[in-house]
């Protein structure tokens, strides 16, 4: 995949660390409208891409530590089976401010990528139904394309079947 530069499309945590890592990938910008009720919703119309290939980054408190789940937009976070992938009884949505905090991303653009504490990342296993897919690239209004196999790599995360 290639790099494609828009001109004010990189410079991103996220794209730095693809970059560093030598990944390939192609940045998707996109117009983001403040009242957007559902970022991953409108980033797979704007760009006119399946929802199942655009997937959102959640941060969630498992057993009292933060971790990442990547799910498709299209699905939700089933947090009983994000809870069984780390053998914890219990998972909950983390506070947006504390994702924001830890992820050193804005909300609506948290990146599984590149974040300013690294955590520890899951993958639902539907991103291997794709070549490629889509995730956030740091801000809103911008979407990175690359393998899953990539994503996995460069985030050290496991797949799990974490969507319902």
């Amino acid at each position: 995949m290639s790099r494609k530069k828009q001109p004010d499309a990189g410079g991103t945590p996220a794209t730095v660390a693809l970059t560093r890592a030598g990944i390939g990938f192609t940045l998707h910008p996109y117009d983001h409208h403040a009242d957007a009720e559902s970022f991953g919703a409108e980033a797979a119309e704007q760009l006119g891409v399946d929802p199942r290939r655009i997937f959102k980054t959640l941060v969630a408190d498992v057993a009292g530590r933060l971790v990442v789940a990547v799910v498709p937009v299209a699905g939700r976070l089933d947090l009983k089976a994000l809870a069984q992938a780390f053998g914890a009884k219990k998972a909950t949505m983390a506070d947006p401010q504390q994702a924001a905090r830890s992820s050193g991303y804005v909300v609506g653009g948290i990146s599984p990528i590149g974040q300013r504490t690294r955590l520890t990342t899951v993958v639902d296993t539907s991103a291997q139904d794709f070549a490629t897919m889509y995730v956030s690239a740091g801000r809103r209004g911008l979407q990175v394309e690359l393998a899953a196999a990539d994503l996995i790599a460069v985030t050290d995360a496991k797949l799990a079947k974490i969507a319902g």
